[in-house]
């Protein structure tokens, strides 16, 4: 009777919510499975009924696709590298206040709740060579001209758009790993520095060892996430290269309906890729949870 009313209870959220994960699931597996029947040739609005390869063939052997993957990549291992280092740091300051500071909670809260188009306006004044910082430059007299201030978008080095990720990625770290850490500090820290560890020993062998899981969570998490997103390097990013999630974009809006296929071929490489590094996320995770262990 007690494994029955376990089972029940297990089984019952679920059965909840299968009315939602239904048509969710039925909407994204039907759209993968539309692209990728397209990605094989397959669009009989055009007249293409054979399945081929030939437009993989033909993205993956553009010198276009390696300029667009490298570009992805440095921007998303950039700006999650430095979103995780910031946001894991602040959690842990704000994990050892003694009391709930509500100003600080506000203020690292507020880039989650702003679009990602409002950030990109935002850069665009802040940081571009007609900006405030710019003009803020020449009034102290370091440069003569806006334009010697050095190009911070819609340029290779893609600085404003790693710099809109850091700052919208570094609170939603933050709060990930908040919670886990400030467990953490309550229960095992306190323990640590009454047996005379140091601050700085129980951060390093004692919260962050433990708080890893959560880390990589969040970082796996913004990473797809700017891995998988446009609308900020279209916006802000330069004419050549541009990044795979652009180049998808942009053959899929072309009025020639025969760069449909292409558009749908990149957009399975990301989901591949994107399944890929979830994949090796959970298999490190496994690792480091038996290494622990």
């Amino acid at each position: 009777m007690r494994s029955l009313i376990l089972k029940k209870s297990t089984w019952l959220p679920y059965l909840m919510l299968s009315p939602v994960l239904f048509i969710l699931g039925a909407f994204f597996i039907g759209g993968i499975l539309l692209a990728f029947l397209q990605s094989l040739g397959y669009f009989p609005i055009i007249g293409l009924e054979k399945f081929t390869l030939i437009y993989y063939k033909e993205v993956i052997t553009s010198p276009d696709f390696m300029a667009a993957l490298g570009h992805s990549f440095y921007i998303c291992v950039v700006s999650t590298l430095i979103s995780t280092v910031i946001g894991v740091y602040l959690a842990y300051y704000i994990a050892g206040l003694s009391h709930k500071n509500k100003g600080i909670d506000f203020l690292y809260k507020i880039p989650i709740a702003v679009p990602h188009i409002v950030a990109a306006l935002m850069i665009v004044f802040m940081v571009s060579q007609g900006g405030i910082i710019a003009r803020l430059v020449m009034k102290m007299g370091f440069i003569s001209e806006p334009n010697q201030f050095p190009s911070l978008i819609y340029s290779k080095n893609a600085i404003g758009i790693i710099l809109i990720y850091i700052w919208k990625e570094v609170p939603f770290i933050t709060l990930m790993v908040y919670t886990v850490m400030a467990n953490i500090q309550k229960n095992l820290g306190e323990v640590a520095l009454t047996l005379g560890a140091s601050k700085r020993q129980v951060f390093y062998h004692v919260i962050l060892p433990l708080s890893t899981p959560a880390i990589m969570s969040a970082s796996v998490i913004v990473f797809a996430y700017s891995f998988g997103a446009f609308e900020i390097p279209y916006l802000l990013g330069a004419t050549y290269p541009r990044t795979l999630p652009v180049w998808a974009y942009l053959n899929y809006i072309s009025p020639d309906l025969t760069n449909r296929p292409i558009a749908m071929v990149i957009s399975m490489i990301i989901t591949v890729l994107a399944i890929i590094m979830v994949w090796l996320y959970t298999a490190s995770l496994k690792k480091l949870v038996r290494y622990k262990l």
